[in-house]
């Protein structure tokens, strides 16, 4: 069996804390590679090319797509997002975890090439502690945020295409939840014989090939 890191989508409504259980889980665990999207839109105060988004124009990320540069792309409030190709590909071939932020949309189109791939859906606790969060955040316009909070709804009824759900009411209980599915996705028997191949040799099992 070849060696081969697992993938992680996460996905979420916007101000649902997406983000934030992402940074606090690379912070304890540094065999995650996280994956950096493409974005159309304009930087947050705070953000930064290469660490949060490579931020393009719409007619580069075009050409992007015309070359297939992208394994999936999605556009979402009138912005489009994209997962590089090759930054993943290299990762998984080196054999490390990558995670990748997306929205439902685009873990569809992911599961497409890596079937495989875990699904872990962010939920808030209730719309009206999403809107308190969206407002807190103080990122976006009144306007921007009504609009995101009527996407909510359609984007949350995705949610069964998730293996795992985590609703995010207290944030330390939920990045627990979140290093739990990792580890336990870890364990798997595939994951484990691969990694483990002479183990599993030195102790007479019988691999199948998955």
């Amino acid at each position: 069996m070849s060696v081969s890191g697992n993938i992680f989508m996460v996905v979420a409504p916007s101000g649902a804390g997406k983000s934030s259980l992402v940074n606090a889980l690379l912070k304890r665990d540094p065999d995650i590679l996280l994956s950096i999207s493409c974005t159309t839109r304009v930087p947050r105060p705070g953000e930064k090319e290469a660490q949060h988004y490579y931020f393009v124009d719409k007619e580069e990320f075009m050409l992007m797509r015309e070359h297939s540069e992208l394994l999936e792309w999605a556009e979402v409030h009138g912005n489009f997002y994209g997962t590089p190709r090759k930054h993943i590909e290299d990762g998984i071939r080196r054999g490390l975890d990558v995670l990748l932020e997306i929205d439902w949309q685009g873990a569809r189109q992911i599961r497409q090439h890596y079937p495989d791939a875990v699904g872990i859906f962010i939920l808030p606790p209730s719309i009206e502690a999403l809107e308190t969060r969206l407002k807190k955040r103080g990122q976006d316009a009144p306007q921007v945020i009504s609009k995101r909070l009527l996407a909510a709804g359609g984007e949350m009824s995705h949610v069964s295409e998730c293996q795992y759900v985590i609703i995010n009411q207290e944030f330390s209980v939920a990045v627990e939840q979140f290093a739990q599915i990792v580890a336990a996705t870890r364990l798997r028997y595939a994951v484990q014989a691969a990694r483990n191949s002479d183990l599993f040799s030195n102790l007479g099992i019988k691999q199948s090939i998955a």
